[in-house]
């Protein structure tokens, strides 16, 4: 039976949620970000950026007034 390369790879040397990269793109769209949002966080950081970092970012505004 095949192992799969993830199952080989230590646990110190996996990345965690936090150090995962993600497309701002992808991250935008995921947590429907608007637009405006989405420019801003590009702005900030470049096309890439560590999950962690997007959440603790991110801005959504109340669809309810």
């Amino acid at each position: 039976m095949a192992r799969s390369q993830e199952a080989t790879i230590p646990d110190a040397e996996r990345p965690g949620a936090s150090e995962q990269l993600w497309s701002v793109f992808e991250f935008a769209r995921r947590y429907r970000l608007a637009k405006r949002e989405e420019n801003r966080l590009l702005m900030l950081f470049g096309p890439t950026a560590s999950l962690h970092v997007l959440l603790a970012n991110a801005q959504r505004h109340s669809l309810i007034s």
